[in-house]
């Protein structure tokens, strides 16, 4: 994965995840507000009741003004200007609270006058079986304004007002798991992202560093070859034979590794051209045609494309109809039965590889061009390779603009598609060349987004 994406992944998801806890901490801080005004109106007017309920039964008149006072978050001062029945006043409390089902403990106080003090009346509680810390209960100061009146105080106030945020609570508790969850993601995708790039470039390294030795085996094995004390010899010369084709063999899988670290780096460069694909499709057939005969098969061709010209990197071109063909020769069921039929037509060239050999499943489809994957094949063991063939076939393609299609069943072969775009010069191809400019563009977009 690019730096870049990589950047634009956490600055997006920082942003985003930034903006769910304005939200998160937004309605959290909201719905505290609402329930602590709730909470505060129900115990003002719990206490108004009261205060009320006990004017009446003393028969004495309220003040006019100044009755319920909230000192703080948790005590009110209630002033009645009358003398104040502690029994009386509990029963009134308990009854308001329960009318308006605000079920929270407290505690209250009667200030004496004649004392001068604060003369502690009961704690009170909604949930008896709840154990209460005595050392936080009796603070009720006094109040130096009024001369008759009560005080009550909510030691669990805040306790409740988090009771009734249940669900703004396990929704926070949701978004923190969140949180670790993309911290953890995030600390993944980088640390694996360290070792692509390791990878890579122990890859990178490790083919460039066996062009050397390849090369000198190469020359090597052709003044091997070409003595004549080798020549004379079959035995030596079956010898040289053999270490000259593994050495070509192991140069081409070295050059594609190699163009595919350029492909996914996006250091490669098409070098396009205009050639007749008449030519480069014969030229390829011949040369393929003699593996398939080697194992006792054929290679039919059916190529109809008059002068037909394409734009397009020959190397790679020839390349991919080799690896299509190869494929057709090695997953053979016993000799291989190919047919390269070629024609054009609206606009394009189509290209149609077709194979008796031992097909591929559903299952191995949709995975047939990710890079290293290999199809199993059950009992047939001759097949080496590493997994990139098609993998670098689709990468072209994909690079080209052109469309690949295959169709495989087991045990009844497979065939390839290959619809290639044609060279259309004058006034007439202009929208030609637009749409096949936009669905190249589109095609290279999607590829780098499936490599990252």
């Amino acid at each position: 994965m690019k730096n870049s994406l990589i950047f634009r992944v956490i600055l997006l998801g920082a942003i985003a995840i930034a903006g769910i806890i304005g939200m998160q901490a937004y309605w959290v801080i909201n719905t505290w507000n609402i329930n602590e005004e709730d909470f505060s109106k129900k115990a003002s007017l719990a206490l108004y009741r009261t205060a009320c309920g006990l004017a009446d039964l003393s028969g004495g008149d309220l003040p006019p003004r100044n009755i319920v006072n909230q000192r703080t978050t948790n005590y009110y001062v209630v002033n009645i200007d009358s003398e104040i029945d502690d029994d009386h006043l509990e029963y009134f409390l308990q009854k308001e609270f329960e009318r308006l089902a605000l079920y929270v403990d407290f505690e209250y106080a009667v200030y004496d006058c004649t004392t001068n003090e604060m003369m502690y009346g009961n704690y009170c509680s909604f949930n008896p079986g709840k154990q209460t810390d005595l050392t936080e209960l009796g603070d009720l100061p006094k109040d130096d304004k009024f001369t008759y009146y009560f005080s009550v105080k909510f030691p669990n106030r805040s306790g409740y007002l988090l009771g009734k945020m249940q669900l703004s609570i396990f929704f926070s508790a949701i978004l923190l798991i969140v949180l670790i969850f993309f911290a953890y993601s995030m600390f993944i995708m980088l640390r694996q992202k360290r070792l692509s790039e390791l990878q890579k470039d122990f890859i990178n390294n490790m083919t460039h560093e066996f062009k050397t030795p390849i090369s000198t085996i190469k020359i090597s094995a052709d003044v091997f070859q070409n003595a004549p004390e080798v020549q004379n010899n079959p035995r030596l010369l079956r010898y040289a034979t053999i270490i000259k084709e593994q050495n070509k063999r192991l140069n081409s899988q070295v050059e594609k590794v190699l163009q595919l670290a350029r492909i996914e780096q996006g250091n490669f460069e098409l070098k396009q051209e205009q050639f007749p694909v008449a030519e480069a499709l014969s030229a390829i057939v011949n040369s393929t045609a003699v593996q398939a005969e080697k194992q006792g098969g054929t290679l039919e061709s059916d190529i109809r494309l008059g002068d037909t010209h394409i734009e397009a990197d020959r190397l790679h071109f020839t390349n991919i109809l080799h690896n299509l063909l190869d494929n057709a020769v090695k997953y053979c069921c016993e000799r291989p039965e190919i047919r390269l039929s070629a024609y054009a037509s609206d606009q394009q060239v189509t290209i149609k590889i077709e194979d008796k050999g031992v097909g591929i499943s559903k299952e191995h489809m949709s995975r047939i061009f990710s890079k290293f994957y290999r199809v199993p094949t059950g009992n047939v063991h001759k097949v080496k390779g590493f997994g990139l063939g098609l993998y670098y076939v689709k990468s072209i393609c994909d690079a080209q603009g052109w469309q690949l299609n295959i169709e495989s069943s087991p045990g009844e072969g497979t065939s390839v598609y290959l619809h290639i775009p044609v060279l259309q010069p004058g006034f007439q191809s202009w929208w030609h060349q637009l749409r096949t400019f936009f669905s190249r563009y589109l095609r290279r977009t999607a590829t780098r987004l499936t490599n990252a």
